[in-house]
């Protein structure tokens, strides 16, 4: 299972936000090439980027720092946070990302999903299941649809879809465990459709990955557990990450 550590990026720095809430935010360094270097030197091989500031807005905002942080540590990047529409898209691939993270374009317009699939490859891009109580939330977490989870997951497969990132929005940033459950429900559905599960949210150690592993998932990315120093990422790798 390949551990992706994560940089949210907030006005320039890197923050946690807990359950999605721009509230209740942490900053964590003012330098996100310094944070990217560190995970780097710790063994990661991906680093996946949110642009909180392009979530809210609906247009990419931190391009020129996932550039900087790609030319600085040779890292692979996926990237997501207000790609919303082909331009955006485009400018993060120029950036650097090997990957864009899609999650309200997902939903509002699947044309433009079957449509990059097939123009930069199922390779490259990754759709969002971001979800309060099994139902799915668009436009920075802000707006709740009645689409569930498993009916995403279904509708993008069937597009062409391959790598998907699940988070259960209650325990991202909350380091209170992830949902075990959910994210196993979802993996095997993905298996049987040939595509793999990314999970995040709520890791808080390394038994929160151990069990993780256990559930079929390809990947857990981890945010808040390393900027509080609960987990090492070095550890994590060595004992997880055949990536690396």
């Amino acid at each position: 299972m390949q551990i992706i550590p994560a940089i949210d990026l907030r006005g320039g720095s890197v923050v946690r936000l807990a359950q999605g809430d721009y509230q209740r935010e942490t900053t964590f360094s003012d330098d996100p090439i310094s944070v990217a270097n560190s995970f780097r030197d710790a063994g990661a091989s991906m680093l996946h980027i949110v642009d909180l500031d392009g979530a809210r807005s609906g247009t990419p905002e931190h391009i020129s720092t996932i550039e900087a942080i790609k030319r600085s540590t040779g890292l692979r990047i996926q990237a997501g946070g207000g790609l919303r529409n082909r331009r955006s898209i485009e400018y993060v691939l120029d950036a650097g990302a090997e990957r864009v993270v899609l999650g309200t374009a997902a939903v509002e317009d699947p044309d433009l999903v079957e449509e990059l699939v097939l123009e930069i490859g199922a390779e490259r891009l990754v759709v969002g299941i971001d979800a309060r109580n099994d139902q799915v939330a668009i436009a920075g977490w802000k707006e709740q649809t009645n689409i569930t989870t498993l009916s995403l997951l279904k509708g993008m497969t069937s597009l062409g879809v391959f790598r998907f990132v699940y988070t259960d929005i209650s325990r991202d940033g909350t380091m209170t465990s992830p949902n075990f459950a959910a994210t196993q429900c979802l993996a095997e559905e993905a298996s049987r459709g040939g595509s793999v599960v990314i999970a995040s949210g709520g890791i808080s150690q390394l038994d929160d990955l151990l069990t993780l592993a256990t559930t079929g998932v390809e990947a857990a990315i981890v945010g808040s557990a390393l900027y509080r120093g609960t987990l090492d990422l070095n550890e994590a790798i060595l004992q997880l990450d055949p990536t690396s």
